[in-house]
């Protein structure tokens, strides 16, 4: 038995998860380059450090994972149970030490992967409610974590800027380089 390869044949999204890919990549490299104590500096986002952006990126690749397996599985699942449990899972999540938070990010990541790999090519039609109630396709969920991924590397101030960024993501977040 070989490799395992994602399900899906639409180019777009296939194009979407490489996008997703190099920015869990790329967001990887960048936390790899802070040490444990400049996790707590601030970030690029008022009020947050970089731990609170790492937390955030975990659990939201949490999230889109759990949504997934929801479809997967056929019981709808939420991203979040509410926007207050997601800003307490990210406080809460920004006060664990180094090592736990690059955990997360790293097991996170791996587990949306698996959902999104083993997810079957009809499913991916399937409507899901992504953060803040959003609806839409689970084709978009590559789109959403590549943005998240993208913007969260800038996000944590550890000399990603927005020129770092692909064209794609530029484009589609409207946002051009400095």
């Amino acid at each position: 038995m070989g490799a395992r390869t994602d399900l899906v044949t639409d180019p777009q999204v296939l194009e979407e998860l490489l996008l997703a890919r190099r920015g869990t990549a790329y967001f990887s490299r960048k936390l790899r380059e802070l040490t444990d104590a400049e996790l707590s500096g601030p970030s690029r986002v008022p009020g947050w450090s970089r731990a609170h952006v790492v937390a955030h990126v975990g659990y939201h690749a949490r999230a889109l994972a759990r949504v997934i397996e929801g479809v997967r599985t056929g019981r709808a699942l939420p991203m979040y149970d509410s926007e207050q449990a997601r800003d307490e899972e990210i406080e809460l999540g920004s006060t664990l030490p180094g090592v736990a938070l690059r955990n997360l990010h790293a097991h996170a990541a791996v587990h949306l992967n698996v959902e999104w790999r083993d997810l079957e090519s009809t499913l991916w039609s399937e409507v899901v409610s992504l953060d803040g109630g959003q609806v839409a396709l689970v084709s978009g969920t590559p789109w959403a974590r590549a943005r998240e991924v993208w913007l969260g590397a800038v996000d944590l101030g550890a000399g990603a800027t927005m020129d770092d960024l692909p064209d794609e993501v530029l484009d589609r977040v409207g946002t051009s380089p400095s």
